[in-house]
Formats: C-alpha cells, structure tokens, sequence
C-alpha cells in the first residue's frame, strides 16, 4: 500500500506542531560543524522524531532517510526521505522561507513530495501525477512558468557564498544571463518553480533530504530537476530546476560551457 494525501498531510501537521511554536523564538541552537556553521535546533530534531514515528506505525516495511536521526531500511523499495526544518539557518533567523521537506522514494526514484511551510499557511503537494497548492488564495494545481529565455528568466539560489570555489564561475555565467536573480531562498524557491512564480532554482552540494521532496513537486507541475551535468538528481549533489524543458537546456548549456 502506498501513502495517499491525508497521510502525508498527517506528517506535516505533527512536524508543524513541533516547528511552528519554535520559530521567532529564543530557542538553543546547536552547530554540527566543528569548523564552520551548521546549525540545528531542536525544533528540527522533534519535527523528524514526530514525522518518523508515524511512518514506523503506518508503513513499518519502508525505509527511512533523515537530516537528524540517520537512515535505516535504504535498500528498500518504498524510502521517506525528510528534512525537518530545510532552511534551519533562515528558521532561526526569522525568515519564513524554511519548510518541511518529505519525499517518497519508489525504486530509487523521487515520486511523492510534500513542502509545507507553517507560518505562511502554505502546502505544495506532488501526488504521483500532479503538483497542488494548499494557502493563502484557496487550493490550485500548480503548473511552471513558460518563460524558454534565460534573459527574461528568474534565478533563485540560497547563497552564492556556500557554492564550492570551483564551480562558482559556472554559477556566476548562468546568474548573468538571467533577468533577475534573488538570495536566500532555501527549498521556497523550488516551491515557488514549480508554481510559476520562478523559473530557475539552483543549488549546489546538496544531500538527498534537501531535494527529494521537491523534485516530484517540480516534475510534475511540467518542470525539469537534474543535476548540473543533467543526471538524476535523487542523491543530491549539484542541482538546477528549470521551468520547462527548453529553459532547462539552455541553463545546462551556460553551466558546462567549456
């Protein structure tokens, strides 16, 4: 059996009773990094304990991935891929452009997803078939921008500062390019391709729980999500979504110009 809508808006509502109480809130912060800052709070830690022990009692045949609490049952047919609270940084900051990630892996492939961000009342959904809004201005089904030109395209990127040096000139080529390009978006951004509103997201050094749930929310809203040279993009890495096909050729073209 598989999950169906009100499953996965189960696992939303319980990580959101953990997220929502925290944010704008004098809560500890703790860094994973020893050199550098990563954060993670304990809004993060709750959100996934509350999302993995209802998956454990409806499916407790799947395998799990999570940002906090590790992985078990990978080689599994059916994985739930989850990232709390994606966008901890902007979380604690007061930026509500964080959200709750949770992706469905069938055979290895990123299928259902779900972004859920608590304090701006919004739901996207990819169901296997569709993409679907749940917020302010009533339910929808999404569908991605026409925009094929990268000079009229919107870019959005987290940080160019957290791109790896060497491939920061292939990031900066492909930013030139486009009409506009705005910062410190998180998984929003992908939200916001595949409602139309964006027309490229792009990110680089990714894990798998910070794009598995947004890459069926894209696909299927008519968008294209690879990595950087165009393979799958479920384990992460080095990842692009574009609009639709021909903007998403013209952006990999800039990215690997020799």
């Amino acid at each position: 059996m598989l999950p169906d809508r009100d499953f996965f808006n189960r696992l939303a509502d319980a990580a959101r009773a953990e997220t929502l109480p925290r944010f704008r809130s004098q809560l500890a912060v703790d860094n994973k990094y020893e050199v550098g800052f990563d954060p993670v709070t304990e809004g993060d830690r709750a959100a996934e304990t509350a999302i993995r022990a209802l998956i454990a009692r409806e499916f407790p045949d799947h395998g799990i991935l999570g940002e906090e609490h590790g992985a078990s049952g990978l080689d599994r047919e059916h994985v739930w891929v989850i990232d709390p609270i994606d966008g901890t940084r902007a979380f604690i900051a007061g930026l509500p452009v964080w959200g709750t990630l949770i992706g469905f892996y069938r055979g290895g492939r990123a299928v259902m997803g779900l972004m859920d961000q608590p304090f701006t009342g919004e739901r996207y959904f990819a169901d296997g078939r569709q993409s679907h809004y749940l917020g302010p201005g009533g339910p929808r089904t999404l569908a991605t921008s026409r925009t094929e030109a990268l000079e009229e395209a919107i870019l959005f990127t987290t940080s160019p500062r957290i791109i790896a040096a060497e491939k920061l000139a292939r990031y900066d080529r492909l930013e030139a390019r486009c009409r506009l390009a705005r910062y410190g978006t998180d998984c929003y951004a992908f939200s916001l391709v595949a409602g139309g509103f964006a027309d490229i997201a792009i990110e680089s050094g990714l894990k798998p729980y910070d794009i598995a749930a947004l890459i069926p929310l894209i696909e299927q809203a008519g968008g294209v999500v690879t990595t950087w040279d165009g393979g799958r993009p479920e384990q992460g890495g080095d990842v692009i979504a574009a609009a639709n096909p021909a903007l998403h050729a013209r952006a990999l073209a800039v990215l690997n110009e020799a």
